[in-house]
């Protein structure tokens, strides 16, 4: 019988999450590891450098969601496209970071309940790290603001509708950018799983637990609001 080799290089798996991870698939670059191999990128991150650009990733994501809900709410019909891209950067950028901190704590607070132990800290780096695809969706975003500039903004779009080519592309840059926001919810559950120590559908269920907690008392007061 072989006995182990005392003196032998550590085995890179990291199975600490109770989910086995080769840590050494991971070195390389997380702005393009973290796409395929979320677990072993993040177990690389928080072992090695767990607040390097969180910050950065948080605002770019926010902006991202900010450009986002500008779309949604035709700011555009109210407002010139720079005002509408500056409250996009300034509110988007905000409320990233806001996400980051108070989103981190929700995270790390209904994680308890479901038996995970993660510091505030490898929480934050799942979080910020999930924004991944929306930050390389910005390329999306600057294409379509240059394209459609104003319209994209707006509830009525009559120039770009008439041009059925302009039509298409707008169509492609929209799943395109709702691909990679799916994506981002993929790796966030991968990647919370693994910082908390369980699989990513109970990861799911950790963000799930953090909305609700955050969205049930806002509903309770809107209701009280409007039934006075």
């Amino acid at each position: 019988m072989n006995e182990p080799n005392p003196y032998a290089t550590p085995d890179a798996t990291v199975a600490d999450s109770g989910v086995s991870v080769d840590v050494e698939e991971a070195v390389g670059n997380p702005w393009f590891t973290m796409w395929i191999r979320p677990r072993a990128t993040i177990e690389h991150v928080i072992k090695t450098q767990p607040e390097h650009m969180i910050l950065l990733l948080a605002v770019l994501g926010g902006i991202s969601q900010g450009l986002d809900r500008a779309t949604g709410d035709s700011l555009g019909d109210h407002m010139p496209l720079i005002a509408v891209l500056m409250s996009a950067l300034v509110g988007g950028a905000v409320s990233g970071v806001l996400q980051l901190y108070i989103g981190g704590a929700l995270l790390r607070w209904t994680g308890k309940w479901l038996g995970g132990k993660a510091e505030g800290v490898k929480i934050r780096a799942a979080l910020a790290w999930s924004n991944v695809p929306v930050v390389w969706g910005l390329i999306v975003w600057a294409l379509a603001i240059a394209l459609f500039q104003q319209e994209l903004f707006t509830a009525d779009m009559p120039r770009t509708e008439a041009d059925p080519k302009m039509l298409v592309v707008l169509i492609a840059l929209g799943v395109a950018n709702f691909t990679l926001a799916i994506w981002s919810i993929v790796l966030l559950v991968k990647s919370l799983g693994q910082v908390q120590g369980f699989s990513a559908w109970k990861g799911l269920a950790n963000v799930l637990l953090a909305l609700l907690v955050l969205i049930v008392p806002i509903a309770i007061l809107v209701g009280l609001v409007v039934a006075l």
